[in-house]
């Protein structure tokens, strides 16, 4: 979900993801995790995207209507955007909304080492289901979870229906794949990325065929925004530009990252010897020590409104 779909291969659909979350923003069919392991990394991997996600926030604070309720942040992992989204609507309440006890209770122990207790507060519940429990909310932000629901015009619906009148969606979906290196690294062959996210492109269809419910559509989102009953409003996509020489903290992420996307992705054996080297922490020409290593990514967002 929100910082959580990039926990699985490195990056969330058409982005990071975030997200995850990875993606990241759900972990559906994902119960075997050790979220006790993997938290602090969709942490990790949020917090790099922090940026991002702030714009986007902002960008619908100003775009969004200004009605009653909460916000909920549906799919959100560790709580990492529910704190940003809680400093970005000082005004309102924000629910932390996912599957997973053991990342909810990272939100609720980010929310008290924020001083965000007392408006931060974390709801147990499997998406598409389970936001009908909570207040009707002034803002629904689902970052990267809805690709992990079936039916998706369904989880739009849903999401629609936990909406004040007035209330606005936002919807991250869509973007580009992440890129981290430059095109030749000087040894192996040109372009091992871009062969990277073919595997990921086959990784995300299998994830989605086996999904219960799923329902193969176009991913016109402002159209299934529309057959959802929203009106769409806008669609904006974000750049995540840190160029190199990147920070200690992001190049943790960025290694985690790669160590995901290569660890179940077959290789032949060109690209299976440059990948030994890229995670060798002794190579100079590996990941733990190159200085044109970056992260540049993009994501799209879409808003819509339920109409009063």
């Amino acid at each position: 979900m929100s910082e959580r779909q990039e926990s699985r291969n490195g990056s969330g659909h058409g982005a990071d993801g975030h997200g995850r979350h990875h993606g990241e923003h759900g972990e559906h069919g994902h119960g075997d995790l050790d979220w006790s392991v993997m938290g602090p990394v969709l942490e990790q991997e949020a917090e790099v995207s922090l940026p991002l996600y702030r714009e986007i926030a902002d960008w619908a604070a100003e775009r969004g209507a200004r009605v009653p309720g909460p916000v909920i942040d549906a799919g959100s992992g560790p709580g990492v955007v529910s704190a940003l989204l809680a400093e970005v609507f000082p005004d309102r309440e924000v629910y932390a909304v996912d599957a997973e006890a053991e990342l909810l209770e990272r939100a609720a122990d980010r929310a008290h080492r924020t001083g965000l207790e007392g408006r931060l507060r974390t709801h147990r519940a499997e998406l598409p289901d389970g936001l009908e429990a909570l207040p009707a909310a002034s803002l629904v932000w689902a970052g990267r979870s809805l690709h992990h629901v079936g039916d998706q015009r369904a989880g739009l619906a849903a999401f629609g229906r936990a909406l004040a009148p007035g209330g606005g969606l936002v919807l991250l979906e869509g973007g580009l794949r992440p890129r981290t290196l430059p095109r030749e690294l000087g040894f192996g062959r040109p372009g091992i990325e871009t062969r990277l996210d073919a595997a990921q492109e086959e990784w995300f269809e299998t994830m989605r065929t086996s999904l219960p419910g799923t329902v193969k559509e176009p991913e016109d989102w402002a159209a299934l925004l529309e057959a959802a009953g929203l009106r769409h409003v806008a669609t904006r996509t974000f750049l995540l530009d840190l160029p190199a020489p990147v920070t200690y903290e992001t190049r943790a992420h960025l290694l985690s990252q790669w160590q995901r996307r290569l660890e179940h992705a077959e290789l032949d054996a060109v690209d299976r010897a440059t990948a030994d080297r890229l995670l060798d922490p002794e190579d100079p020409a590996g990941l733990y020590h190159r200085p044109d290593l970056f992260l540049l990514s993009a994501q799209t967002a879409h808003l819509a409104v339920r109409e009063k």
